[in-house]
Formats: structure tokens, C-alpha cells, sequence
């Protein structure tokens, strides 16, 4: 009965040493799924910040009339170059995102808002009842210029379609999100000329 208690002795101490590696696996395994899940909301976090980033620029820049007037420098006060906002998220002071204005043909092409179409209004689509409206018809042009306008019915506004690209980017990590946004802005007839 002796030597049947002392191979007993050895087989419990393989059997603790075997669940001692098993468990120590699963903390391992436990452990790398938390980092990796860890990285992964943190990486969804920077893309969501940067793209509401994003989408504050291209809110700011359709609020002033300078893309329409001057694409090159359609942002009233830029960080850094023109055409440049910078956002801080956190609150410190520092920019943690960086957003460019690009155009259609990035990264090659001039960095400014793109007017895409232009259209003169006619005089019979226009709703005289509405303030708007009656400012464009070209009746209301005095002398033979109006007379000219109301004859060929093309009236003193135009419809423009712009169209604003912004690429933002982190500068904490790799995080970088394009957005494009078409607005549809109407103009004078003269200023259509100049800026489309």
C-alpha cells in the first residue's frame, strides 16, 4: 500500500501545475482581449472626434459668405495657413485636430471651397411675393439695363451649387477623415460671374 500512496503524491502536483498554466492563459488571453478592445474604442473615439471636427469647419466656413467671395481664403481667421482650423477637443490650449479645406482633385489641387454649377434665375421663376425674389427681378432695375433683363428674362440673381471638402487629422494619432458637403448658395447675377 506504500508504494501506491507515493506515485499518487507526484500525479497532484502535475495536475496543480496544469491548472496553475491554464489559468495563468486565460488571464493572458483575458488581458490581450481588453487591449485590443481598449485600442479599438479608442481608435472609433478619435475617428468620431475628427469627423465632428470636420463637420464644425465645414459648418463655419458655410456661415461666412468668404467661400463664395474669396475660395482662397474662405476661412475668416485660419491656424497656421489659410484655409486651416484647428480645434481643440480637450480643453489645454493645444490643437488636437487640424482641418484643411481641400478641393476636388486632393492632394494635388487648390485648397478651397469649388463652385460646381451656376445657374441665372429667369424672371418667370421667380415668386414676386416673396421679399427675395422681388429684389432679384430685373424690372426692378431701372433704365435700359432693366428693360434689357426683363426682355432676355434672365433676372439679376443666380443659383450657385459649391461644393466644400475638409480633411481633418489628429495630432494624436493616425486618425483622418474626408468629408464633403454641397450647399447650394444664390447670388447676384454680376457676383456669379466673378466667383464661378
Amino acid at each position: 500500500m506504500s508504494a501506491g500512496m507515493h506515485n499518487q503524491r507526484g500525479a497532484t502536483l502535475i495536475v496543480a501545475l496544469i491548472m496553475l498554466v491554464l489559468l495563468t492563459l486565460f488571464a493572458l488571453s483575458s488581458f490581450s482581449t481588453a487591449n485590443t478592445n481598449l485600442k479599438v474604442v479608442g481608435n472609433m473615439q478619435q475617428k468620431t472626434e475628427a469627423l465632428h471636427a470636420t463637420q464644425q469647419a465645414i459648418e463655419t466656413v458655410i456661415s461666412t459668405p468668404l467661400f463664395i467671395t474669396n475660395p482662397a481664403n474662405a476661412v475668416a481667421a485660419p491656424c497656421g495657413a489659410a484655409n486651416t482650423l484647428c480645434t481643440d477637443v480637450t480643453g489645454d490650449g493645444v490643437a488636437d485636430f487640424t482641418t484643411n479645406l481641400v478641393g476636388p482633385d486632393y492632394p494635388t489641387g487648390p485648397h478651397q471651397p469649388t463652385c460646381v454649377t451656376v445657374r441665372v434665375i429667369k424672371n418667370q421663376d421667380l415668386v414676386l411675393t416673396n421679399a427675395e425674389d422681388l429684389g432679384c427681378a430685373a424690372a426692378q432695375q431701372s433704365g435700359a439695363a432693366g428693360i434689357a433683363g426683363a426682355l432676355t428674362g434672365d433676372s439679376l440673381c443666380a443659383n450657385t451649387v459649391w461644393e466644400i471638402r475638409a480633411r481633418t487629422t489628429s495630432s494624436s494619432s493616425a486618425a483622418s477623415v474626408i468629408v464633403t458637403q454641397g450647399v447650394g448658395v444664390r447670388v447676384s447675377a454680376d457676383a456669379a460671374g466673378t466667383s464661378c
